[in-house]
């Protein structure tokens, strides 16, 4: 008995106990699965399934993909659930989501129309959601499969209590996850904030130096502004001891151990998080690999394609490992460039506005070696170089601590709210009106 309530085992993992007054009922007599199509193109209302759920899109925008004509696609009622069940081997998309109102999204989507005298929507929405943020669906149709039916989807079995119950435990889910989600919001504002702050110091301290009272001069760049007179401003191919490399463009084949393989997920915040490597690849891979590119002790990894193009980070390990293409090497030539000089002034606002404008966009942004080779990076003398890191550090350090305790925050604040959603659809926590 748990929270006075006894419970019956499902004997299905990703739900397992209910309430002993609860049914298990299968999707398929709870929804009406019709799909009706957009012909002469009845409605013009535009939806899209997204990670903050369905939201309305300019019908007549012309960028992005589009269709020929919308005539093909399926019309949605209010209330109708949308999934999106393919690609399933890609869990960084969307799945399920509600829709607010009568419209049109793509006939590739499965619609689920809900029997509202058995399943109240936003009840079963939330069963579906959890699935979803638990990467069911991607365990059971990824592989060779890689997507879902609608007759895949109507065998799920869901737990059901009466329809009273089910609709006090969606206004409970309703009103926690806003609050959870406004604390989320709240901390990532903070954290942008700090990050601004950050950016600031590092741009201020990397291009005007220490000295107030140091003499200026024009540096020629209307995105640097004036520096001190005895500093110059130098492209990066001249200080860098070897060429700007990137990794290989080879999809490698993974091994359960070995030499890590890093790519654009392993560079978090501004460091290297060799827990979020791409895989392990064979000593012998990584040999093949390296007559290209080997990363060293002091490397700065800069990220050159992709959402998160700009990105940097520098290697503060003698452990081997290799990367893939979206990342390339920085290797200072220390006779010019102190490598944290160099790593803190790549961290810089002026730094990431020539990566914007050098930039291109196929599918993402990226940016090519040429353009980064010839990126100008403002450089003083070397013995400044390391008083500059040295009073950057102190500040940069306080920095972190507080960015890394707020991602901690909103980390904890995650984890509650799929674990809130988990007991209350399967009735775990029992929900009353006079929690609501």
């Amino acid at each position: 008995m748990k929270n006075n309530i006894n419970f019956k085992e499902t004997n299905i993992s990703w739900i397992g106990e209910i309430p002993i007054e609860w049914n298990l009922i299968r999707a398929k007599y709870l929804f009406n699965r019709t799909k009706e199509i957009n012909k002469d193109l009845r409605c013009k209302n535009l939806l899209s399934l997204t990670y903050e759920g369905v939201l309305n899109k300019d019908f007549y925008a012309s960028e992005g993909l589009r269709p020929e004509n919308y005539n093909t696609y399926q019309l949605f009622d209010k209330d109708d659930l949308v999934f999106k069940m393919i690609d399933l081997e890609n869990v960084k998309t969307s799945r399920v989501g509600i829709v607010h109102e009568y419209g049109i999204m793509s006939s590739a989507y499965i619609c689920f129309k809900p029997l509202k005298e058995k399943i109240y929507p936003k009840f079963s929405y939330w069963f579906f959601y959890d699935l979803y943020k638990k990467e069911i669906y991607n365990s059971i149709g990824s592989g060779v499969r890689s997507t879902l039916s609608s007759d895949d989807m109507s065998e799920f079995e869901i737990p059901v209590p009466q329809i009273k119950e089910q609709k006090i435990i969606s206004r409970y889910l309703d009103k926690k996850i806003t609050q959870i989600n406004s604390l989320v919001e709240k901390i990532q504002k903070k954290i942008k904030l700090l990050k601004e702050l950050r950016t600031s110091l590092i741009n201020q301290c990397t291009t005007k130096g220490l000295d107030p009272n140091v003499e200026m001069k024009e540096s020629g760049a209307e995105f640097i502004g004036i520096i001190p007179k005895k500093w110059d401003k130098i492209c990066i191919k001249h200080l860098v001891s070897t060429k700007v490399t990137d990794g290989p463009h080879e999809t490698p084949t993974f091994v359960e151990q070995g030499i890590p393989f890093l790519s654009v997920e392993g560079i978090v915040g501004n460091k290297i998080n060799f827990n979020k490597i791409r895989g392990f690849i064979t000593k012998e891979t990584h040999e093949i690999y390296s007559k290209k590119c080997k990363p060293q002790k002091f490397d700065i990894l800069l990220v050159k394609s992709g959402s998160t193009t700009g990105k940097s980070s520098i290697v503060e390990t003698d452990l081997d490992f290799n990367i893939w293409s979206p990342l390339c090497i920085l290797r200072s030539d220390t006779k010019k460039i102190d490598p944290y000089f160099f790593f803190n002034a790549v961290q810089s606002h002026y730094f990431r506005t020539q990566v914007e404008i050098g930039w291109s966009y196929g599918t993402q942004p990226n940016i090519g070696m040429g353009v980064i080779e010839n990126l100008l990076i403002v450089v003083p003398p070397l013995d400044e170089q390391v008083s500059i890191n040295s009073h950057l550090r102190k500040f940069l350090d306080d920095f972190d601590k507080k960015i890394e305790n707020y991602l901690k925050r909103i980390e904890f604040y995650k984890e509650y709210r799929l674990s809130l959603i988990s007991s209350c659809i399967s009735g775990k926590i029992k929900v009353t009106e006079d929690m609501l």
